[in-house]
C-alpha cells in the first residue's frame, strides 16, 4: 500500500514494484531437510542481514530436478512505531490522488464532488507510515553478487556431499555466463541459441588457456569485442538478440584466430617427488593432449573435409556428397565433445574450471621450480665445501710428506 501510495506521488511510468524477488537454487540433496525448518534458517537470515520484512515459499518442479526457494523482500525497513501526519486544514485530492489547493478544483460544472475525488478535513490524519524509505542498496550494482555469495556460502555450509558445493560465477572471469530459460518463456529458443553461442566462447577459452595464452590477453579480447561492441550497440540500436549472436560468433573466431597464431609450447616435467603436483603435472599434460587433438581436428581433418566435399562435381554424386557430409558433421561433433572433456578433466580432479586449475598448477609449479633450485644451491654448496676440505686435506699430506724427506 505504502509503495502505490509513494508511487502515485512520484509520477513515474510504469509499474509499481511493491517488492523484490530471489528464486535460490538449491542442491537436490536439500529434500531430506524438513522444508518448514529450511525455509525459516533461509528466510530470517535474510532479514538478519538487511534489516527489511521478508516472505519465502519451496518449491520442486514434477519432474524433482528444480528444488527452490522463492525469497521476496520489501524494500523498506518496518518502524518501530507508526507514523501519521494530520491535517492543519482541510486538504483536497483529485481523482488522480493528486493533492489540489482548493475545492473548486475537484468540483464539477454543477458544484459536486467529482467522482473518485476526496476531502480529508482538518485535524484528521491523511497519511499513515509502517515502513520507512526504500533503501538505495537493493538497486546498488553490488547488491547481486553480494547476497549470491551469502546464500552460496549458506547452502555449501549444510551440504553433506563435497560434489553438490555450489560456486558463484565469476564476471571478471574469462568466461561468459549463460542464461536461464525459464517456463513457457516466450524467447525459450532465442535464448537457447544465444545460450550455445555463448558456451562455444567458454570452450575455446579453455582451448585457449591450455595453449598457453594468458587469461589478461584474453579478458582482454573479452572486453574488447564482446562487452564493449555489445554496449555500443545497445547505446545505438537497442537490445537486438541478432546483433549479440553476431558479436559473439565474430568474438569466437577472433579467440580461435589467436590460438592457430600461438605455438603451444609443452615444458618438460619436473621430477620431483611431491605426489600433488604430479598429478598436476599429469592432468596438465592430459590438458595439452587434448588440444592437440582438438588442433589437429580443427586444423587439418575438418578442412581437409570440406575442400573435399567442395570438389564433388556432377549429378550422379549424391552418395558421395551424403557420406562426406556426414563425416563432416561427425567431426564437427568430435570437436565439441572434445572441448567439452577439458572442463570435465579438470572437475574429475575437483577444479572450478581450466582456468582455476591452470592458475594453481601455475602458481605450484613456480613454488615447485623455487623449491628444487634451493635444493640444487645446497647440494652443490655442500659438494663445493667438501671439495676446499679435499684439498686442505691433500695439502696436508703434502705437507707432511715434505717434512719426513727433510729428516731422512
Amino acid at each position: 500500500m505504502e509503495n502505490q501510495q509513494d508511487f502515485r506521488k512520484s509520477g513515474s511510468a510504469g509499474k509499481c514494484i511493491e517488492a523484490r524477488e530471489l528464486i535460490i537454487a538449491l542442491p537436490e540433496s536439500f529434500i531430506k531437510y524438513q522444508p518448514e525448518k529450511l525455509l525459516k534458517i533461509f528466510t530470517e537470515k535474510f532479514k538478519q542481514k538487511y534489516g527489511v520484512e521478508c516472505v519465502s515459499a519451496l518449491h520442486h518442479n514434477k519432474k524433482k530436478t528444480n528444488y527452490h526457494i522463492h525469497l521476496i523482500f520489501s524494500e523498506r525497513e518496518l518502524l518501530e512505531k507508526e507514523e501519521f501526519k494530520t491535517a492543519s486544514r482541510n486538504l483536497f485530492y483529485n481523482e488522480y490522488g493528486k493533492k489540489v489547493r482548493t475545492k473548486k478544483e475537484i468540483q464539477d460544472e454543477f458544484g459536486k464532488i467529482r467522482k473518485g475525488c476526496t476531502i480529508v478535513p482538518k485535524g484528521e490524519i491523511y497519511e499513515r507510515h509502517s515502513f520507512g524509505n526504500k533503501k538505495a542498496y537493493f538497486k546498488d550494482i553490488e547488491f547481486l553478487p553480494e547476497i549470491k555469495t551469502y546464500y552460496t556460502n549458506m547452502i555449501n555450509y549444510y551440504v553433506k556431499n563435497p560434489t553438490e558445493k555450489l560456486t558463484v560465477f565469476d564476471r571478471d572471469s574469462v568466461y561468459i555466463a549463460t542464461k536461464k530459460i525459464g517456463k513457457n518463456n516466450p524467447k525459450a529458443e532465442q535464448i537457447k541459441k544465444d545460450n550455445a553461442v555463448r558456451q562455444e566462447w567458454n570452450k575455446i577459452a579453455d582451448v585457449a588457456l591450455v595453449v598457453g595464452i594468458s587469461d589478461k590477453k584474453i579478458k582482454a579480447i573479452k572486453k574488447n569485442e564482446i562487452t564493449e561492441k555489445i554496449q555500443h550497440s545497445t547505446q545505438m540500436e537497442g537490445w537486438k538478440p541478432e546483433l549479440f549472436y553476431q558479436i559473439m560468433i565474430n568474438a569466437n573466431a577472433i579467440l580461435k584466430d589467436v590460438i592457430q597464431k600461438h605455438k603451444m609450447q609443452l615444458k618438460p616435467t619436473l621430477n620431483v617427488d611431491i605426489e600433488e603436483f604430479n598429478k598436476m603435472e599429469t592432468l596438465n599434460l592430459k590438458l595439452h593432449r587434448q588440444v592437440e587433438e582438438i588442433q589437429k581436428l580443427e586444423n587439418v581433418e575438418l578442412p581437409n573435409l570440406e575442400k573435399e566435399l567442395r570438389n564433388i562435381k556432377g549429378f550422379f554424386k549424391g552418395k558421395q556428397k551424403r557420406i562426406l557430409q556426414q563425416k563432416i558433421e561427425d567431426c564437427k561433433e568430435n570437436i565439441n565433445v572434445s572441448k567439452e572433456n577439458l572442463q570435465k578433466m579438470v572437475h574429475q580432479h575437483g577444479y572450478k574450471d581450466v582456468e582455476t586449475f591452470l592458475k594453481i598448477y601455475s602458481e605450484s609449479k613456480k613454488a615447485v621450480e623455487q623449491w628444487k633450485k634451493e635444493k640444487y644451491t645446497k647440494k652443490e654448496s655442500i659438494i663445493r665445501k667438501l671439495r676446499e676440505l679435499e684439498q686442505k686435506a691433500n695439502l696436508c699430506q703434502q705437507t707432511i710428506k715434505r717434512h719426513k724427506d727433510i729428516e731422512r
